[in-house]
């Protein structure tokens, strides 16, 4: 079978591909009956705009976890914190919320001596944020959170392609065994990368949703110099269900990142996640000056300009997303 290729414009094309580690819409249904994203299908179909949670990390320092800790370690340590979180986006009106595991694989888990234990923590996670979801009523989606790996990938970096497959593939395995809903992929800068923990997911369960968000930190690309152009027409043909951006530096940015990517794929489902505004370093802590009311009139100018899952990153609490809910939904 010929790789295949899909071209959105005539400067973002991706590479070729093997079409069985990357499966088409028609083939991931066809793997389960379309079990897998069926609860995903249904909550696009019934909502113009979805609201997506914030930020974890935020809340989690806000409780007491220092910096340089692993806050995946409080899913077992703390799990009563972890849940109250969770609560408050969901009281706020968040439909899709991620599980604390956003650095949850064995390479990054590796700097704590933690390697061994990320089906432990994964799976504890997803447990976590279903308990939350199920006691609100069981609408919202349990959202399996990857972030980057912590390394830079061959040939820039160390890191073999093959080898980030499989660290991705186990994560992402832990959290299905947990029984998310779908995989967010979040945080990315580089496409072969993000490559790799979809091939990983993928290996794992080929028909599950997954949405997939690169951050656009500098002069509206990646650090690793990725276009919103060259990301949706990569992420779309790798199969993602959604695309967009999250962290960065304020829904400014954002609000570029997504017209863009509107107007080189119109169709596909555009994911908005800023952070609250340009970090500040205060007490060796980062302070985010946008308040709710500010992030609320972006998420408006976000679903203008295409996005239809509307959140927030770091800065983002319950109140501010409540705010976004509030606004988006009047």
């Amino acid at each position: 079978m010929r790789p295949r290729r899909v071209l959105h414009s005539p400067t973002a094309e991706p590479e070729p591909f093997d079409p069985a580690a990357f499966p088409g819409l028609e083939e991931r249904r066809r793997a389960d009956g379309g079990a897998a994203s069926e609860r995903w299908r249904e909550l696009i179909a019934a909502n113009r705009t979805v609201i997506a949670d914030g930020a974890m990390g935020t809340m989690l320092f806000a409780n007491g976890l220092m910096f340089g800790d692993p806050p995946e370690v409080w899913n077992l340590s703390k799990p009563d914190v972890v849940r109250r979180i969770h609560r408050g986006y969901l009281d706020a009106g968040s439909q899709i919320l991620m599980t604390n595991t956003f650095g949850g694989n064995r390479m990054r888990l590796s700097l704590h001596g933690l390697q061994d234990r990320v089906a432990e923590l994964n799976q504890t996670a997803a447990i976590l944020l279903r308990s939350e979801v199920d006691a609100a009523g069981g609408d919202a989606l349990v959202a399996g959170d990857i972030g980057p790996s912590g390394a830079i990938l061959a040939p820039t970096g160390t890191l073999d392609y093959d080898e980030a497959v499989d660290i991705f593939a186990e994560q992402a395995a832990a959290l299905v065994a947990g029984g998310v809903d779908l995989i967010w992929i979040e945080t990315m800068s580089d496409l072969t990368e993000i490559k790799a923990a979809i091939e990983g997911v993928r290996r794992v369960s080929p028909g599950i949703a997954l949405i997939t968000t690169m951050t656009f930190d500098t002069r509206g690309h990646t650090m690793m110099g990725v276009s919103p152009e060259q990301a949706i027409a990569s992420l779309t043909a790798w199969g993602a269900d959604a695309v967009g951006g999250n962290c960065g530096n304020g829904p400014d940015e954002l609000i570029t990142v997504v017209d863009r990517m509107r107007a080189a794929d119109p169709d596909t489902i555009l994911v908005a996640k800023s952070n609250a505004g340009m970090p500040e370093l205060v007490d060796m802590r980062a302070v985010y000056r946008s308040d709710p009311e500010t992030m609320a009139a972006a998420a408006l100018a976000m679903r203008e300009a295409g996005a239809s899952i509307i959140g927030g990153c770091c800065g983002n609490t319950p109140e501010h997303l409540a705010a976004i809910a509030s606004r988006v939904a009047g």
